[in-house]
């Protein structure tokens, strides 16, 4: 397969490029202008530095690619356009070059649903939706722009993140949290993303991962 991996050059990005690399995939990695990728050269891995916030700059990168992962978020807690900028420009260039699969990391903490426990949905998650307003604001945008875009997207809400190797061992569920799942490591959301590409049962859905 061969996979575009946007804000690849994050822990979250990084970690799906590798991933995709060791599956065999053939892969573009793009992040930021600035961006510093933290992979090495490989026959199968092209990085591109580019203007990910414009549709012009995002279609020849996408164009042949047979899915789409983005990992792209803001670089910190402050006021943010960055995730709805980017995926109004991304789904603008998967259309202009013809690519429909899309799988997009959100975050579990900006979103109530079904799953959330009574501590979850009444006191964690209503802290953590005060301290990170603004960019929560910015991944709810997000998931408005992915979920109107027409292409067959899955939006991948974690929990907390740990940096940890990949274990395999986590749960997921389709359009509802995972009880108890407070957390997963970034290499496992990887996993499921690659996982989720080639599974049409996710399209038009969101899935709540944890362990």
């Amino acid at each position: 397969m061969q996979v575009t991996v946007i804000g690849a050059s994050g822990r979250t990005g990084s970690a799906v490029v590798q991933q995709a690399l060791d599956a065999g995939h053939t892969v573009t990695a793009v992040g930021r202008e600035s961006s510093a990728f933290p992979f090495d050269p490989h026959e199968r891995l092209a990085t591109v530095r580019t203007d990910v916030l414009d549709a012009g700059a995002l279609a020849p990168v996408v164009k042949g690619a047979d899915a789409v992962v983005s990992a792209l978020g803001p670089r910190d807690s402050g006021p943010s356009e960055v995730c709805r900028r980017g995926a109004a420009a991304l789904v603008d260039a998967m259309h202009d070059a013809g690519v429909r699969r899309l799988a997009v990391v959100s975050a579990s903490g900006a979103f109530h649903g079904p799953g959330d426990g009574f501590v979850t949905r009444t006191i964690a998650k209503p802290i953590l939706q005060r301290v990170l307003r603004h960019s929560f604001a910015d991944t709810r945008a997000m998931e408005e722009v992915v979920r109107a875009s027409g292409l067959d997207w899955t939006l991948v809400r974690p929990p907390r993140l740990l940096d940890r190797p990949r274990t395999g061992r986590y749960r997921h569920a389709v359009d509802a949290f995972v009880p108890g799942g407070i957390q997963i490591g970034r290499a496992d959301v990887a996993d499921y993303l690659l996982r989720s590409l080639d599974d049409p049962a996710t399209a038009s859905h969101w899935v709540g991962l944890g362990y």
